[in-house]
């Protein structure tokens, strides 16, 4: 569907995996959702990196394992050639360690696969919009009192290299430039911040990131 409503473009998604039947079960379910315009399908992360150029998405939903270049490993590579293009990766396997791998290396979601649509949908527009997407199933598995490094656990990566320059002081603007983002979405980023560390203000922000990552 490439209809937005409200006058604004609609959310263009990019699907990676290598079930065609599933690949293209869930492009048609995507067609279905307001706001959102299918661009493009791909059997793996390589697949899809070469056509992120052309399709130019707002979203890339991915499988976590594949063979070739698995879920993982294409968030890992699109940090580094598309650090603003948020991934929501969809799995059947309920594994805690994956997931904060995946998280840490810039995904904005992660989904079980028995979704159901309405969620995913929401989903997408949350992850397109700056936000972080955890299935409840997998995000209290983040949480466990006897890890706590977990306090950091669902911060995206792009969000941790925020995190560690506010931690040392830094303006939004110095941010941004070190970061090569815009202001704005560094502004976005550091509101993200303080609601998933539970951060009253910026200061208090900034001790709590620098005591958390060892600082």
């Amino acid at each position: 569907m490439t209809g937005s409503g409200a006058g604004r473009p609609a959310v263009r998604v990019l699907v990676v995996d290598d079930h065609e039947f599933l690949r293209r079960g869930l492009g048609l379910v995507c067609e279905t959702f307001a706001g959102i315009e299918l661009v493009g399908e791909a059997d793996d992360g390589r697949e899809a990196l070469a056509l992120i150029p052309a399709v130019r998405p707002d979203v890339v939903i991915t499988d976590a394992r594949m063979p070739g270049m698995d879920g993982l490993a294409l968030v890992q590579a699109m940090g580094d050639a598309h650090p603003d293009l948020p991934a929501l990766v969809l799995t059947t396997f309920e594994d805690a360690d994956l997931v904060g791998s995946l998280i840490q290396a810039g995904a904005s979601g992660y989904l079980l696969k028995d979704v159901g649509p309405e969620r995913l949908e929401e989903a997408v527009h949350a992850v397109a919009a700056g936000g972080l997407v955890l299935d409840p199933r997998i995000a209290r598995h983040l949480r466990r009192p006897d890890r706590p490094d977990d306090s950091l656990a669902v911060l995206t990566g792009t969000e941790r290299r925020v995190g560690a320059l506010v931690a040392e002081g830094a303006t939004n603007t110095e941010i941004a430039e070190a970061l090569h983002l815009a202001e704005g979405t560094v502004k976005n980023h550091v509101s993200a911040l303080l609601r998933k560390v539970g951060a009253r203000d910026r200061t208090n922000l900034a001790l709590t990131l620098a005591k958390a990552m060892g600082g």
